[in-house]
């Protein structure tokens, strides 16, 4: 069971993929049933229609093909194939005693026409094409107008119009419901979206205010420990601590707020101190810079003295600086 549905499964997505070879078998089928249409008789004998004693002649079966043919193009050109399977219908219709079955193409034209276009262009076409036809049969046919083949053509070009009409609503009401449900799954990431924003601006300000705290905290004890450093250093060491106190307490409540705002595929936050400006001096230092050049003065020449390296790079080094 489960490799007859993978197989129909696969034969329907080729089918989608290829709308012209499934028109083809579509107007194949069509002349079958078309053709074994004509040579059945519905009066040959007493108990119903009889097979094999009716046989068109080469105009209805010319007919026949080339109505059958057109349903090929069904799909590209429908009110074109529909207006051509029309004409070759009532051409059978008018010439043919007694007509072969070719209004079947008519019929399948004016369904795709009624699943391709609105309602009112259904009504309109439908309404044309049923009363054409069944006014030609019952004007031009042998039997009386309200004989069961008449009548037929009037039906069948109902059937017609009407499947093709809640094909297309059967189609609009499922896009409709697949847009929605898009709609839907969009507007419920939006939300999600927003509101993972609003949560990080709430959580942004009230770091800012935590922050804002411990560093005035911390802006105030430092005062206090440089007003009081040289005539009470015990007070001093005290708001030391506090301020040692605060900057940690500051440190702690910034690292768990960016750990909650960091999301789960950023990368992770490097450990090694940024390079400061004695490293950016020492890596930007050059053997080359001691070299002694002349330099012009209107009038006179002197030497320009040497560079010297940083004071950084020379306590490092344990290197005196120059004069």
């Amino acid at each position: 069971m489960t490799a007859l549905g993978t197989g129909y499964a696969r034969s329907r997505c080729w089918l989608r993929a290829h709308p012209l070879a499934l028109d083809a078998a579509l107007a194949l089928a069509a002349l079958v049933m078309i053709v074994a249409g004509a040579f059945a008789d519905p009066h040959g004998g007493p108990n119903g229609p009889t097979f094999g004693t009716r046989v068109p002649g080469a105009r209805s079966i010319v007919l026949m093909v080339i109505g059958s043919a057109a349903l090929v193009l069904r799909r590209r050109r429908p009110m074109a194939v529909l207006a051509f399977t029309g004409v070759v219908t009532l051409v059978e219709l008018v010439a043919g005693d007694p007509p072969a079955p070719v209004a079947m193409s008519a019929v399948i034209a004016l369904y795709t026409v009624a699943s391709r276009t609105d309602r009112p262009t259904t009504w309109r076409v439908g309404l044309l094409t049923m009363t054409g036809l069944t006014a030609a049969a019952m004007c031009f046919g042998s039997g009386p107008w309200y004989s069961q083949e008449n009548l037929g053509i009037f039906a069948w070009t109902g059937i017609g119009a009407t499947a093709g009409d809640a094909v297309r609503s059967r189609r609009a009401f499922v896009d409709a419901i697949r847009e929605r449900a898009e709609r839907a799954e969009r507007t419920r990431e939006e939300e999600a979206r927003r509101r993972v924003a609003e949560e990080r601006l709430r959580i942004a300000r009230d770091l800012h205010d935590v922050v804002a705290h411990h560093i005035a905290l911390v802006n105030v004890q430092a005062g206090v420990a440089a007003h009081v450093m040289d005539k009470r250093p015990d007070q001093a060491k005290e708001a030391l601590a506090h301020v040692r106190d605060a900057s940690r307490s500051a440190l702690n409540e910034l690292r768990a707020t960016v750990g909650l705002l960091r999301q789960s595929g950023d990368p992770e936050a490097p450990t090694e101190p940024a390079p400061g400006l004695a490293a950016a001096s020492t890596s930007s230092w050059r053997p080359s810079a001691t070299r002694v050049s002349r330099w012009r003065w209107p009038g006179r020449t002197t030497r320009r003295p040497p560079l010297s390296p940083p004071p950084s790079t020379s306590r490092r080094t344990g290197s005196s600086r120059s004069p």
